[in-house]
């Protein structure tokens, strides 16, 4: 059984933007996706926080500026509610504020999207996060990690490192530059399950929540450095 096919049917969705066309825009997409439903709306954080645990959904699309409490606020509170572990935040932004994307990683955020992302790819990165295969927008992701990775400077690998084995650490730096665990797989030559399962083992040995947070933890502990290419 693949990681798609294992998928909740159907998969909830938080919506939460200031901005009600918006959220008429988002749920009418999503609404008409087969195996995808809207459960619940929020114009600011504190509703969205609210509304997630009223709801408990697969996935949040949280924009960042709104006004009271903002997406990256709200994230956080979402990301360190461990009744709330299901719900995968997906922030939605422009490029404008590429700084608190790279903090709502940090803070629990399964990735993001900027807002001109096509419809079909926001559905396919939906599906996606809740599988947990990879971030979303790789080219975007990688670009802005590197770029804010170049603020932390570390001398040498951080200790935390040696929980890993050799082929965890070779696999997450694998990870951290956007590729597929089916992409790791056909680099090392062994299964798609075989990265898996090295993936979910350095998250649970460094505590990351999911992938983006591993990606995060790869460059600021200088298993990566920006730049870096297998």
């Amino acid at each position: 059984m693949t990681a798609l096919s294992a998928l909740p049917d159907p998969i909830r969705v938080v919506l939460v933007d200031d901005q009600v066309l918006v959220r008429a825009g988002l749920r009418a997409l999503v609404d008409a996706e087969p195996g995808m439903t809207v459960v619940g709306e929020a114009g600011d954080g504190d509703a969205a926080v609210e509304a997630v645990r009223a709801e408990r959904p697969d996935v949040v699309l949280m924009d960042i500026r709104m006004p009271g409490t903002d997406g990256l606020a709200a994230t956080q509170r979402i990301s360190a509610d461990p009744d709330l572990a299901g719900a995968h935040v997906v922030i939605l932004t422009t490029f404008e504020e590429d700084d608190y994307v790279f903090e709502a990683i940090r803070g629990g955020a399964a990735g993001f999207l900027v807002k001109d992302t096509e419809p079909a790819e926001l559905l396919r990165a939906i599906r996606t996060v809740v599988a947990g295969d990879s971030l979303l927008s790789p080219r975007a992701t990688r670009s802005l990690i590197e770029a804010y990775a170049t603020h932390a400077k570390p001398t040498a690998l951080a200790p935390e490192l040696g929980v890993l084995t050799d082929r965890e650490r070779q696999v997450m730096q694998l990870v951290a530059v956007g590729m597929t665990n089916a992409e790791i797989a056909e680099r090392l030559f062994v299964s798609p399950m075989t990265t898996k399962t090295h993936v979910s083992r350095a998250m649970i040995k460094l505590g990351a929540r999911d992938r983006a947070q591993l990606v995060v933890f790869a460059y600021e502990t200088g298993l990566v450095t920006p730049g870096w290419r297998p």
